[in-house]
C-alpha cells in the first residue's frame, strides 16, 4: 500500500551501503594509523601496516584470477596473515574457508572439493597434512605457502610464500566488491563426527552485527589488548578479528595455546582480554602455583563452546580473571548468548556467583529471538527452571544456511526457527540454561537426566581435572549414567569415592553407575569429544 513515507524517499547510495566488517579497518587505520594492530613475537604491525597488507593481499588475488563468489581456503595457526585474510579477502568478494588446523586428509580433501577451493593459504606447519588433503582432492588451487617467522618451518609445497604474493599486490588498493550485505562471505565447517561435516555460510550482514554485538555485552576499547587462545577458524575466532579492529583495540598472536606461553604473553603483552572454551579456563586454573603467581588481576575473559562447570568459573575469578559466560554454535557466528551480569547479584556468595554465570543467559541486542522451545509443538517452555525444550534462533546473525544442502537447511529452519540441538531450561528471569545436547541426554527409568548437570558436580571434587558423561545400556533401567574421570597430578581416588561424592550433591537416580578413569578426548577447540566415549562404552561394557 502505498503511502507518504515510500514516495520519493529510495535507497540510494548516498543513504544505503552494505552492512560488512571489512569497513572497520579503513576507519580504524585513519584514525590510529600508528597505533599498534597485531604483536606476533618479536613483530609489530601498526594499523597502517596492516591496512597496507590487506590490500596487498586483495589486490594479488585478482590479480591471479579470483573472483567474487569463489573460495579462498587458509589453514593457520593464529598469525598476522590470518588476520590480513579476514579481511582481504571478503573485501574482493570473494569467500574465506578457515580449515580446522587439526583435521585429517580425508576431511581436508573433503571441504576443498566440496567449497570448491580456488587459493589455499597454507601454514608451512602443516605442509605434510596438506600434501596428502590435495592428492586426494580433485581440486588444484593456487597454493600459496606461509612460512610463519614463529612457526616450526616445514616444506614449501606452493606456487610463492606469502611476502612474494604480497610484493605483487597494490597498497593503495581500494576498491570493494560488496554489493550486497547478503553475500556470503565466510564459509565454516562443522565437525562432522557422525559423517561428513557441513559447511555453514555467513554473510557480510551477520558478520558485522556479531561483531558488533560483542562490544555490547563484553566491551573493548582502543586500550584492549586482546590475546588469542581461541582458534582463528572456530566460526572465524567469534567474528573477534572484526570486533578488535573495529575498536582499535591490539590482537596479541599466540600459536600454541600452551599454559605457560599465556601467562607470559599476557604479562609481557598487558593483555586485557582473551576467550576460549572451558578447558582453557581450567588449563589455566590447574597450572603451575609459582606461574599463577606472575599471573595479571583484572583479565577479562570470554568462554563459550560448552557449559564451564560453576566449580572452574569459581576458581578462575579466585584467580583475577572476571569471566563473562557466553554462548552460540558456528551456525549463529558462534556466541550471540550470554549470561549478562546484574549488579544485584554482587553480594551474593562465590558459589551462588558461579552457578549463576554458567548459565547460558539471554540473547545479544543484535540478534533478534532466543528461545526455549517444545519442539514438538513449537511453544516455549514454561520459564521454571525445571522444563526442557530446545534452543532455537532467528534473526540477522543466524548462518545463510548450509552449502550445497538444500534439505538439512530446510529442516535447520524449519517452522521458522534454527533449530539448535541443544536442551535447556529457561529461569523465571528469562535466562536459559543448557542442561544437555538433544543426543546426549540420559533416559534412565524413564527419567531424563543431563550430563552436564553431573559433569558440573564431578568438576567441584578438589582430585579431579576434567570429567564427561555420556549413557552406558542398562537391561533394568535402558540407560545409567557412565563418568569418564580425568584427575590432577599426583591426585588418587577411588570409583567408590566418585560415586559417593555425587551422592552428596544429586538425586540418587542421576548419579553415575559407572567411573572410567581416562584421560578425555578432545577437539581442536576444547570440546571433549562425547562420540568417542560412547563409542568406548560400547567396547568396555557392550561387546
Amino acid at each position: 500500500m502505498s503511502n507518504i513515507y515510500n514516495q520519493g524517499l529510495d535507497k540510494v547510495a548516498a543513504n544505503s551501503q552494505p552492512l560488512t566488517p571489512i569497513n572497520f579497518l579503513n576507519r580504524t587505520a585513519d584514525v590510529y594509523p600508528d597505533k599498534v594492530a597485531i604483536i606476533h613475537g618479536k613483530q609489530q604491525f601498526t594499523y597502517q601496516q596492516y591496512r597496507k597488507n590487506v590490500r596487498r593481499l586483495a589486490s594479488s588475488l585478482i590479480k591471479f584470477g579470483v573472483k567474487p563468489g569463489q573460495t579462498v581456503s587458509i589453514m593457520a595457526a593464529n598469525i598476522p596473515q590470518f588476520l590480513d585474510a579476514h579481511f582481504a579477502v571478503p573485501q574482493i568478494g570473494a569467500v574465506l574457508n578457515a580449515i580446522n588446523i587439526r583435521l585429517d586428509a580425508q576431511n581436508i580433501a573433503f571441504i576443498l572439493d566440496h567449497g570448491e577451493c580456488d587459493v589455499l593459504l597454507t601454514d608451512t606447519a602443516f605442509s605434510s597434512v596438506i600434501k596428502e588433503a590435495l592428492a586426494i582432492s580433485t581440486r588444484k588451487p593456487l597454493i600459496i605457502d606461509i612460512d610463519d617467522v614463529e612457526g616450526p618451518g616445514g616444506e614449501k609445497i606452493g606456487t610463492m610464500d606469502y611476502q612474494e604474493l604480497l610484493a605483487q599486490g597494490d597498497e593503495n588498493f581500494s576498491q570493494s566488491f560488496v554489493q550486497d550485505e547478503w553475500q556470503a562471505l565466510a564459509l565454516n565447517y562443522t565437525s562432522g563426527t557422525t559423517g561428513n561435516p557441513k559447511g555453514v555460510v555467513y554473510s557480510h550482514r551477520g558478520a558485522y552485527l556479531n561483531a558488533i554485538g560483542h562490544n555490547f555485552i563484553w566491551p573493548t576499547n582502543n586500550k584492549t589488548n586482546y590475546l588469542w587462545t581461541l582458534p582463528m577458524f572456530h566460526c572465524n575466532g567469534w567474528c573477534f578479528p572484526w570486533t578488535i579492529v573495529a575498536v582499535g583495540g591490539t590482537q596479541v598472536c599466540l600459536r600454541q595455546v600452551e599454559v605457560e606461553a599465556v601467562v607470559n604473553a599476557m604479562i609481557d603483552h598487558k593483555v586485557t582480554h582473551f576467550c576460549g572454551a572451558p578447558i582453557v579456563l581450567n588449563m589455566i586454573l590447574n597450572a603451575d602455583e609459582k606461574l599463577l603467581a606472575k599471573l595479571p588481576k583484572n583479565i577479562k575473559a570470554m568462554t563459550a563452546g560448552a557449559p564451564p562447570p560453576a566449580a572452574v568459573i569459581k576458581g578462575i575469578e579466585n584467580l583475577g580473571i572476571e569471566i563473562t559466560q557466553s554462548y552460540g554454535l558456528t551456525e549463529v557466528y558462534g556466541p550471540c548468548v550470554v549470561s549478562e551480569w546484574k549488579d544485584e547479584w554482587n553480594d551474593k556468595s562465590d558459589d551462588e556467583r558461579a552457578a549463576l554465570k554458567a548459565r547460558q543467559g539471554v540473547r545479544y541486542p543484535t540478534q533478534e529471538e532466543v528461545d526455549v522451545l517444545d519442539p514438538s509443538t513449537m511453544k516455549p517452555v514454561p520459564a521454571d527452571g525445571e522444563t526442557m525444550g530446545e534452543i532455537m534462533f532467528r534473526g540477522n546473525t543466524t548462518m545463510k544456511g548450509y552449502l550445497k544442502n538444500e534439505k538439512t537447511t530446510e529442516e535447520a529452519f524449519a517452522d521458522g526457527w534454527f533449530h539448535s540441538g541443544d536442551l535447556a531450561v529457561k529461569h523465571p528471569d528469562g535466562y536459559i540454561e543448557i542442561r544437555d545436547r538433544s543426543k546426549d541426554i540420559i533416559i534412565s527409568g524413564g527419567e531424563n537426566i543431563s550430563s552436564v548437570e553431573i559433569e558440573g558436580v564431578l568438576y567441584m571434587h578438589p582430585a579431579i581435572l576434567e570429567a564427561a558423561v555420556v549413557a552406558k545400556k542398562d537391561e533394568k533401567w535402558g540407560e545409567t549414567p557412565c563418568a569418564f574421570v580425568g584427575l590432577k597430578s599426583g591426585q588418587t581416588i577411588t570409583e567408590h569415592e566418585v560415586i559417593q561424592h555425587c551422592r552428596e550433591h544429586m538425586a540418587g537416580f542421576k548419579v553415575p553407575k559407572t567411573i572410567v578413569f581416562s584421560e578425555l578426548p578432545k577437539t581442536s577447540t576444547g570440546k571433549i569429544q562425547k562420540f568417542v566415549l560412547r563409542q568406548k562404552v560400547k567396547a568396555l561394557f557392550e561387546s
